[in-house]
């Protein structure tokens, strides 16, 4: 595909100038692609147009001591090994610590006029008149929660969109997390950040994340909320507004955890 027909299907879709786009992606659910995942965001801002906002999640999950990424990697290491390979695991730059969501979620981070919010583990990128906005202020102890880019991108109005990816990918359920329950279950977090110079572990307390029941949300966002669905190239792909998707998830939450 070139972006010429991946504009084509994206306005198929229901994609529209103007909007406020969470973007998560799949590069290879689309089938070959002229260019890349660069051609893939291209086509992005060209239908959004001028007045729309582009986000992508950009988090950086294995800056982690608990995550299932950072475990993989020390999976079937001795524990001097597991120490000695933390001590020298890099601070997160919020500039080069690359994406670990994928190359189109990659190619928003690096195009030049992007902006990405400072988080160590679960930062946004952004382009277009909103990014400033959206990615000014992301503390460490609110992962994806109201400070977050997400609790923004809902203030906003914001839209989502699934791009041959399945809703254990939707970062936007995470929001409903935080407010299904007045005091959710917390726990301990830690990555590496730059301090003074030098990288340092940082424990701080927030949210517990748990992606395992997103695909019974998405089941009812399938039947209750999601508006447009279609293809994009190979990739089957749904379109919702992302106000809607964590409300009915908040409620849908409160209920079976």
């Amino acid at each position: 595909m070139n972006a010429d027909e991946l504009v084509h299907d994206l306005v198929a879709l229901g994609l529209a100038r103007g909007l406020t786009l969470l973007v998560h992606a799949s590069l290879r659910s689309i089938g070959w692609v002229d260019g890349g995942a660069a051609t893939v965001v291209t086509a992005l801002r060209r239908v959004l147009g001028p007045g729309g906002t582009l986000v992508a999640a950009t988090p950086t999950e294995e800056n982690s001591d608990t995550s299932r990424a950072h475990l993989s990697v020390v999976a079937g290491m001795s524990v001097r090994q597991v120490r000695d390979f933390r001590r020298g695991m890099p601070a997160f730059d919020r500039f080069k610590t690359p994406a670990d969501t994928g190359r189109i979620a990659e190619a928003v981070r690096t195009a030049p006029d992007a902006i990405r919010s400072a988080h160590p583990q679960s930062s946004f990128a952004a382009i277009g008149p909103l990014a400033r906005q959206l990615m000014r202020r992301h503390p460490v102890q609110c992962h994806l929660g109201e400070d977050s880019p997400l609790g923004k991108l809902y203030q906003v109005d914001a839209w989502v969109l699934m791009l041959g990816v399945g809703y254990q990918s939707c970062t936007a359920l995470h929001l409903a997390e935080y407010r299904y329950a007045p005091d959710p279950p917390r726990r301990t977090y830690q990555c590496v950040i730059q301090y003074r110079g030098r990288p340092q572990w940082r424990k701080y307390s927030d949210v517990v994340l748990d992606d395992s029941d997103f695909c019974a949300v998405g089941d009812v966002l399938d039947k209750e909320v999601m508006q447009h669905r279609g293809y994009v190239g190979n990739a089957e792909c749904r379109l919702m507004p992302l106000r809607e998707v964590v409300d009915r998830a908040t409620e849908w939450m409160r209920v079976h955890r």
